[in-house]
Parts: C-alpha cells; structure tokens; sequence
C-alpha cells in the first residue's frame, strides 16, 4: 500500500514495486486523473485505487478494508502521503490554523495509517513499513516549521518507537525476520510541485550548496531507496533508521554557489 500514490515521488515508488513484482493498493486523495493514468501504466501489477482523506479515521478504516478484501492482506506500508503550505511562512507569522492543518496532513495522516497497518500486522504476524519524511525534519526549514516539525517527529520519535512495538506484534521466527519501521528523507527532489522553484538557477546552485553531490534528486532515487526498505530480503536485519537520500546534504554551505554549474542538474 502507498499512501499519496499519484505524485511525483508516490508514483515512482509505485513503479519500483512493480518491477518487483508487487500488487498494489495506490492511494490517492485528489488527483483522480493521476491516480487513473498511474493505474494504466501499472496494469499488471493489479493496482486496487482508492480515495481517501488519511486524516479521517473511518476513511483510513476503509482503505484497509479495501485493500484486505482485495488482496486478503497489507505486507507493505508506504506512508509517502503529506501536504504543504507552499508560501514560506516564518514562525511568528504563522497561524495556528496553518500549524494545525500541516500537523494533521503529514503527521495525523502517517499515524492513523501507520496505527490501522499495524492492527493487520498483529494478525498476519508480518508485516514492515516504510515511511516518507524530509530532510526539513533532519535540517530544519525556515519558513516551513509546521511542516519540519511534522517531518521530524515522523523520522525520529515515530519510526523509532513503531519499530520496537512491531516487532512484538510481529515477532522473529526461524524464518521471519520480524516486523519492521524505517524511514526515508528525500531532499530537493524533481517533481511537479518543486518544477517551478528548481527551474531557476541561482534557486538550484542555494540548493545544492549543502550537498557533497551537487545534483538533485529524482524521484526514483527514493523510490529505490524505498523498495531496498522494504524488502525483507535485503533489509531484513534494518529497522529503525532514517535514510536521507540528499547527496550527501548538511546543514551547512559545502561549496559555494558559484561552483555549481546549473546546467549539469
């Protein structure tokens, strides 16, 4: 299951799952068009849509229901769905009907699905999931404090505390490796609702003044890093790590603007 399947970096994800065999449960909440379209490129994967509002309870509920009636079960959680306010917005600018609506659509939204993913653990005894934060939770985001804080909460408290409780829920055996949370961060990363800022070059050059690779991410950058998460096979022995996918980002300057070529990204 992938939460906000319809995006740029859900449906990469989607793709990636495919390749590997995967059937899959695409969530979307508004972009019906892109979901549909996701959906026929990735027949045969026997993709199950569904809309809904991951901060409402009953509707998490029954995007689970759907995907059980489907399938008969949920192996694999990917918790990428999430909203922003675009514009920057300091700190003491920003309204509590802001900070609120972020907390619910990023950090609510992970917990209800999160929560409702590990219910179906406890019965199947397996299970692992894999979520999407940023590296304005590791970082820090001027501008964006209700949506670093969500992150941070994601890739830190949450990732680290759910994988000690699925792991009990969904325990270790001779031939399981047990139940597992992890946690991606992309960083600046190509898709449509970055297009616009990553089009200007002094915009590219701030960005990848912190980064050792002085590139910006593709979606299926993430999407791999994803898909090796999640895999009980390759990953079977990591849980609890948060993975940045940011080459090689700090919160400080590594280069100076001007030795990055905007052309190369």
């Amino acid at each position: 299951m992938i939460t906000g399947a319809a995006g740029g970096i859900g449906s990469a994800i989607a793709r990636g799952f495919a390749e590997e065999g995967a059937r899959l449960v695409l969530h979307y909440r508004s972009n019906r068009a892109g979901a549909a379209a996701l959906g026929a490129e990735l027949k045969g994967a026997e993709p199950l849509m569904v809309r809904a509002d991951l901060t409402r309870e009953p509707e998490v509920k029954r995007l689970f229901a759907s995907a059980v009636k489907r399938f008969g079960r949920v192996d694999v959680l990917v918790a990428n769905a999430g909203a922003w306010e675009t514009r920057d917005v300091p700190l003491h600018e920003m309204s509590l009907k802001q900070w609120r609506w972020t907390l619910d659509q990023v950090l609510t939204a992970t917990f209800l699905s999160l929560r409702e993913f590990m219910r179906r653990a406890a019965k199947q005894k397996r299970g692992n999931a894999v979520l999407i934060a940023s590296t304005a939770g590791i970082f820090g985001e001027a501008g964006h404090a209700d949506y670093a804080s969500a992150k941070a909460a994601m890739a830190q408290g949450l990732t680290r505390t759910a994988k000690n409780e699925i792991a009990r829920i969904a325990p270790h055996t001779a031939d399981y490796c047990g139940g597992r949370v992890n946690c991606v961060c992309p960083g600046w990363t190509v898709v449509p609702r970055t297009a616009d800022r990553l089009g200007d070059a002094a915009t590219v050059r701030r960005v990848t003044a912190t980064m050792a690779l002085p590139k910006i991410a593709r979606p299926e950058d993430v999407a791999n890093a994803t898909v090796f998460l999640a895999s009980d096979r390759l990953a079977g022995h990591v849980t609890g790590q948060t993975l940045v996918v940011a080459g090689g980002m700090e919160g400080r300057l590594l280069r100076r603007p001007e030795e990055v070529d905007a052309g190369l990204m």
